[in-house]
């Protein structure tokens, strides 16, 4: 029985899916974690997943007494301390520069630039820099972005030097506030880039001794043109002509090779336009919150599952996704307020090609729209025989829902 090391940041939305694979594959769960899950509180290790060497160090002392055969972050927080730890024990994993290049936008910038591959202009400044003069001196439209969050949270299009100023100094309330910058942190920079135009996918896919096998390219159906970046619909497989996806996938692959990537799930965002095809960021992890629920491999066996299978060195039988198409719709917070209630789910529920609806918000929770939020309201599923059909039924259930919020209708 493999002995497994699970990284469970407190955000994440994917413990019982991990925790599922691994029973699935026989493998022994410890995890680690910033806090103690309650329901796993024999099997939890108490880490600082925001202090990688540290956390290697605590990860190290366990395993010198209780030997780990794999140690797996799950969401973005946790690949850095992920990378340190296997690195210390010897396991297969990528190295730890290659996972700290990935999470700082500017590097990846510089390292694709360097490989040959399209980036965008950009350049870096301090979170407590003067938007004033920098705006004078930007090339417009740009985006204005944190170095290291995922999800789309803090980034901001601007199309001019005021629209600039305003979303600079919002961008970095963000990176400066003390849940991202704690008192004894380095100081907080932003990004800033050219905005790239054109339709945006993502690519998933598993990283074995180096080599890229795909596992699924998602469109992204609505345009992604700003202010802000929320995603909404992803869908699988892609409608994209054989040779762009062709493009894409040499693209990703000429970016983890920048990167250094080696092993294990990644996550890419990429967008085509007349010039060709544009990384926008390669993670070293799968694709996060419960969209995996979207992907099926062989038999039925989950991303997870693979993931896992990968790192304890397990057999895979089959990196083939299944035939019908499926997709995801994230469900966007379009009002700050408190949750009363979501209306329409049993209706949403029945449209044909849906497989499933779920909140991820409790009633009486808060709702934070993006840039500052980092949550979704939920996850909806669906799988039919075409890409078109999926897109159709997501749509149709969205307009389903009826989101209230502080007593007032909204959707």
């Amino acid at each position: 029985m493999p002995r497994v090391l699970l990284l469970l940041p407190s955000s994440t939305y994917r413990t019982h899916d991990f925790l599922e694979a691994a029973a699935a594959i026989g493998a022994e769960v410890v995890v680690g974690s910033d806090h103690r899950p309650a329901l796993l509180e024999e099997r939890a290790l108490r880490i600082d997943l925001a202090r990688p060497e540290a956390a290697a160090a605590a990860i190290a002392a366990y395993a010198s007494e209780r030997p780990l055969d794999a140690v797996v972050a799950v969401d973005d927080q946790a690949t850095q301390a992920a990378a340190a730890a296997a690195a210390v024990l010897g396991l297969r994993h990528n190295a730890p520069q290659a996972v700290a290049a990935s999470r700082d936008k500017a590097r990846t910038r510089e390292l694709l630039s360097a490989a040959g591959l399209l980036s965008p202009r950009f350049a870096t400044f301090d979170a407590s820099a003067d938007p004033e003069p920098i705006a004078e001196t930007i090339a417009y439209p740009c985006v204005v972005k944190p170095i290291d969050l995922s999800g789309s949270r803090g980034v901001i299009r601007a199309d001019d030097p005021p629209s600039f100023a305003v979303a600079f100094r919002r961008v970095a309330a963000i990176v400066r506030s003390p849940e991202l910058c704690p008192p004894d942190g380095e100081p907080q920079r932003i990004l800033v880039e050219d905005f790239v135009p054109g339709r945006e996918v993502a690519l998933e896919a598993l990283l074995r001794g180096g080599g890229l096998e795909v596992l699924a390219i998602f469109d992204k159906p609505d345009p992604l043109d700003g202010p802000f970046f929320e995603e909404t619909l992803y869908v699988t497989p892609s409608r994209l002509p054989p040779h762009e996806r062709d493009a894409v996938v040499a693209a990703v692959r000429g970016a983890t090779a920048a990167l250094g990537l080696s092993e294990g799930p990644i996550h890419a965002e990429a967008r085509l336009n007349a010039r060709g095809v544009w990384v926008l960021e390669v993670a070293a992890r799968s694709i996060g919150g419960l969209c995996s629920r979207t992907l099926r491999f062989g038999l039925g066996v989950t991303l997870e599952e693979l993931i896992l299978r990968h790192a304890a060195g397990l057999p895979i039988a089959s990196l083939e996704r299944e035939r019908a198409a499926s997709g995801v719709l994230m469900l966007p917070i379009r009002r700050a307020g408190t949750l009363r209630e979501v209306r329409g789910r049993e209706r949403a529920a029945a449209v044909p090609g849906i497989a499933g609806v779920t909140i991820t918000i409790p009633p009486g929770g808060q709702l934070v729209p993006l840039p500052e939020g980092d949550r979704y309201l939920g996850f909806v599923f669906a799988r039919a025989d075409t890409p078109g059909e999926v897109e159709g039924a997501l749509r149709a259930a969205q307009a389903c829902l009826e989101v209230v919020v502080e007593g007032t209708a909204g959707s």
